[in-house]
């Protein structure tokens, strides 16, 4: 192939600083890997990307949690972040069902972010929870906002925010604030008591 010696192949590596060109690659791609293994030993050790550590949180657990609840518009609607933990017994029907459904599984020190549907919500707004009551048979005085406790028609309690106020009848929605809404939540666990 007449290569010039000195610019060319030449038994077993093209030459460069006097060495050949594949003991320079294994030399970088040595430290490569190295410098590879280094990287993913420190991101295992501090948990990197909210991977947690240590058993994960199932049914039964006595669990706490940091969270921040926003709307679909962003805007917050609860945290725990300014506060105490929330503590709950996970599975135990304390929670919504989304939440704690995401939950079960985490470990301690993991955060993730979820969006709940109603249905995994608070559920679907529903118009029959609506409720129209004459003003002088409740034999108070009411206003917009507050909190009633009614008796619907099947003997049910209900907690109900009167809505409106007229001169003879108010009206009560016993929907929850949040009904009807889809929820994203960050949740970050913060600590597990196994269950007993």
């Amino acid at each position: 192939m007449g290569i010039d010696n000195t610019r060319g192949v030449r038994g077993g590596g093209v030459k460069f600083n006097q060495q050949p060109y594949h003991v320079i690659i294994n030399v970088e791609m040595q430290r490569i890997i190295l410098l590879s293994i280094l990287i993913l030993a420190t991101l295992s050790i501090i948990g990197c990307g909210g991977g947690g550590s240590g058993p994960a949180a199932q049914d039964g657990d006595r669990v706490s949690v940091h969270y921040t609840g926003t709307l679909s518009d962003g805007s917050v609607f609860d945290s725990s972040r300014e506060k105490a933990p929330l503590e709950f017994v996970l599975g135990a029907g304390e929670m919504i069902p989304g939440f704690d459904k995401a939950v079960r599984g985490m470990k301690v020190g993991q955060t993730k972010t979820v969006t709940l549907s109603p249905d995994e919500a608070y559920g679907p707004y529903d118009p029959e929870l609506v409720f129209m009551a004459i003003r002088d048979k409740l034999g108070l005085e009411v206003q917009v906002g507050q909190q009633l406790r009614l008796q619907t028609k099947s003997g049910n309690t209900v907690i109900a925010t009167v809505t409106q106020v007229t001169e003879e009848n108010i009206t009560a929605d016993a929907n929850h604030a949040l009904a009807g809404q889809s929820l994203t939540f960050e949740i970050e666990l913060m600590s597990i008591e196994p269950a007993n």
